[in-house]
């Protein structure tokens, strides 16, 4: 049975605060009027005013406790009931317009308990509206219940005093058994989510996290719900436990609990009809619209949920969007798109700049006895039509997998890859290289693409973009080795040779250095790459050892240029005295984005463990330290890497071979700029692509002109202008 408890109706709208919560010589509004901060001046009703009130339709349990501004009209208050301490700013005779809305200022058919109401509000028909505060210029329309409990924590995973653990809100990512749960906070960055969700073998350090995260919020009960300035509410059901920024716009909403909005007037949030939210953290920026389900889930900065999605615990780094599908339980990193209603995505780690096709089942596809499976997939990932992987998988950056049903769990370490399944002939098909090869436009055109629809309002986190990176260039060594290994296996196979594994690769780096075309009518093939029996078929491997050196030659050449113009170094003499001194590769990580050498993050968990970083505020004064440094460590990574694929130390970088890479960078952005005109030609040139146009100029009309690609005259430009650096550069040394 329900249970009903009656009370007298003069205390409607007292006692938020239980007394054994208030402390010594404090009221129940000690923290109202500590969050309070609009510098209204109050004062109580005249005679002439409650007279008036009363004629209009208005009541209150006592009048002595409605305070109103000194430039408050009570004619623009009508069948208003008032509970509680009630305090009111400015009514004046305007009306207020937004997005086709016309409401004349005031207070209208509204039950309000307890709340501060700022300057020129606009409430009306508002069912139940108890302990809020309200900016000025807010507009409250068509809105069943607008309430906040005593014990509010606004999304936060924290405890409020005289509440049990149980009650605390886990975020269970990346993990469908909840064996790697964060407690979610505002402010939370991917990458507290990363370190949290990752290193769970510290239990030191998890502790640590949790401390920070208690510490971050205050655990006294009585908090009220915040809406900011100019924020528009209508036409919406429940609005509970919710902490609203300014310039908001919420519209039929179902449900809205336990949520932080964050919004501000340079970055608008808007929630749209249908949505139920509960549970969560919302970026600046962000657009939630049309049915959209979402629980214990955070989004960050201009992220965007549509058109039916589900976003159940899970975070969604910066500038995101997903549409119409279901993601659960994943660890998102930023610029991730997901737009088809059949794509699913759960129990996954994915490091950014991900793109999910439609029907693409990444997750619950387990090989174990239990959902305790998962995926990790690099920078890049996109697994194309009706692809349905196992758990666990893991997968390099930038990896395309072809339509397909993979019947087995799989460990691609190969960067910039094309994954098949052969059902036919029973393989596994890797194609190294294959974005440079095919689609340099679609490689290209993203990397740029991302960088402009970044609207985080603070950078200082750098998030990077580029393709090539540190990243991507440590898993392009970490290939070449793998090429290697594999030409030396298929040769000593076929001549009938027991070779050791150093042998091996020894043998595998003469073919592909000096004699491919030995290869090619061999079978390469690679061992760890998937959890089954049958063959793992490396193709055009001579190509993407080729392309993979050239590509760390020119990656190390341009952070070498930008170094050098960096620092104004005038000639070659001056440059030697510049270089770095440490000249080894380290590994890096790529963290909510964010790329940072591992040793640093190593240092970084003894700081958290041993007390000398004390709080979440720390952990991103580190993120923005290494954002800092990062154009230093990056290039001297590139510059390590150069002198690793040269074969030469140092002293071995000569004048003449400086000329040579100059020279040879040249070529390479040449041949990267021919092959984004060219992989973007063939969709005019493909019959099957054409066949739908009756003409030249109807297709011209409905894509474009390839002349007038932007993108593609973009490249072209920068081509010139970097044929122009270098051509000087030759000259200066």
């Amino acid at each position: 049975m329900n249970i009903i408890t009656k009370k007298a109706i003069s205390s409607l709208g007292y006692g938020f605060i239980p007394k054994e919560f208030i402390p010594k010589g404090k009221n129940e509004y000690y923290l109202r009027n500590i969050q309070h901060r609009s510098g209204i001046r109050y004062r109580k009703l005249t005679p002439v005013e409650i007279q008036l009130l009363e004629k209009n339709d208005n009541s209150s349990d006592d009048w002595n406790k409605v305070l109103v501004s000194e430039s408050f009209d009570p004619l623009l208050v009508k069948r208003c009931s008032f509970f509680g301490l009630v305090r009111i700013g400015k009514l004046e005779p305007y009306f207020h317009e937004f997005n086709n809305l016309h409401m004349p200022v005031g207070l209208y058919n509204s039950t309000i308990i307890s709340c501060d109401i700022g300057d020129n509000v606009v409430i009306d028909n508002v069912s139940f509206m108890s302990h809020y505060i309200i900016g000025n210029d807010v507009m409250l329309v068509n809105i069943n219940e607008l309430a906040t409990t005593n014990h509010s924590k606004f999304g936060n995973g924290v405890l409020k005093e005289g509440e049990k653990e149980a009650v605390r809100v886990w975020m269970e990512i990346c993990n469908e058994n909840g064996g790697r749960s964060i407690l979610p906070f505002n402010e939370m960055q991917a990458g507290d989510a990363w370190l949290w969700s990752k290193y769970r073998d510290d239990e030191k350090l998890l502790q640590k996290f949790m401390e920070f995260t208690d510490k971050k919020f205050d655990t006294r009960r009585g908090y009220y719900g915040k809406i900011g300035d100019r924020t528009v509410i209508k036409n919406c059901k429940i609005v509970k436990d919710t902490w609203i920024g300014s310039d908001a716009y919420l519209k039929g909403a179902n449900k809205i609990k336990n949520l932080t909005i964050n919004s501000s007037p340079e970055a608008k949030s808007q929630i749209g009809e249908g949505c139920e939210l509960v549970n969560g953290i919302i970026g600046y920026g962000c657009r939630i619209f049309y049915g959209v389900k979402a629980v214990r889930f955070m989004m960050g900065s201009n992220s965007q949920l549509k058109y039916g999605a589900r976003l159940i615990n899970s975070y969604l780094g910066d500038n995101s969007t997903i549409s119409c599908c279901e993601v659960l339980n994943s660890l998102i990193f930023p610029a991730h798109e997901q737009h088809h209603n059949n794509s699913f995505l759960c129990a996954a780690t994915v490091l950014g700049q991900s793109n999910m096709a439609a029907g693409a089942t990444i997750g619950s596809n387990h090989n174990s006895r239990g959902a305790d499976g998962e995926i990790i997939a690099g920078r890049g990932f996109w697994p194309g039509l009706c692809v349905s992987l196992k758990h666990n998988s893991k997968f390099a950056g930038y990896t395309l997998i072809a339509k397909g049903d993979f019947p087995a769990e799989l460990n691609i370490p190969i960067p910039f890859a094309l994954v098949s399944n052969d059902v036919s002939q029973d393989k596994l098909v890797i194609m190294p290289g294959y974005w440079f090869m095919y689609n340099m436009y679609a490689l290209a055109r993203n990397a740029g693409k991302y960088n402009s629809r970044d609207k985080r309002l603070d950078k200082s986190q750098v998030i990077e973009y580029d393709f090539l990176a540190p990243d991507s260039i440590g898993e392009m060594f970490d290939s070449l080795l793998l090429f290697k290994k594999s030409a030396g296996t298929a040769w000593a196979l076929k001549n009938k040779k027991k070779l050791s594994e150093k042998e091996r690769v020894k043998k595998g780096e003469d073919l592909l250095e000096n004699n491919p075309e030995a290869l090619r009518d061999l079978e390469l093939l690679a061992e760890g790459f998937e959890n089954s029996n049958r063959k793992v078929q490396l193709i055009k491997v001579p190509e993407a050892y080729r392309l993979y050196q050239e590509l760390i030659r020119y990656y190390g050449t341009i952070q070498l240029i930008g170094f050098i113009e960096s620092k104004k170094i005038n000639d070659w003499k001056q440059l030697q005295t510049r270089l770095p001194k440490i000249t080894e590769r380290t590994t890096w990580k790529n963290i909510g984005g964010q790329l940072i050498p591992e040793p640093a993050i190593r240092s970084l968990i003894r700081s958290i463990r041993y007390g000398k970083i004390s709080d979440w505020d720390q952990v991103h004064d580190f993120y923005k330290k290494e954002s800092t440094t990062y154009p230093d460590k990056k290039f001297q990574q590139a510059y390590a890497g150069l002198l690793e694929i040269l074969k030469i130390g140092k002293a071995g970088l000569t004048r003449k071979m400086w000329l040579r890479l100059l020279e040879e960078s040249i070529r390479t952005k040449e041949w990267m700029t021919t092959g984004i005109y060219e992989s973007r030609a063939k969709d005019y040139r493909n019959p099957f692509r054409k066949m739908v146009y009756d003409t030249e100029a109807e297709m011209e009309k409905v894509i474009g002109k390839l002349k007038d690609n932007s993108f593609i005259l973009q490249q072209q430009e920068e081509l010139k202008e970097f044929r122009k650096q270098v051509t000087e550069l030759i000259t200066r040394f």
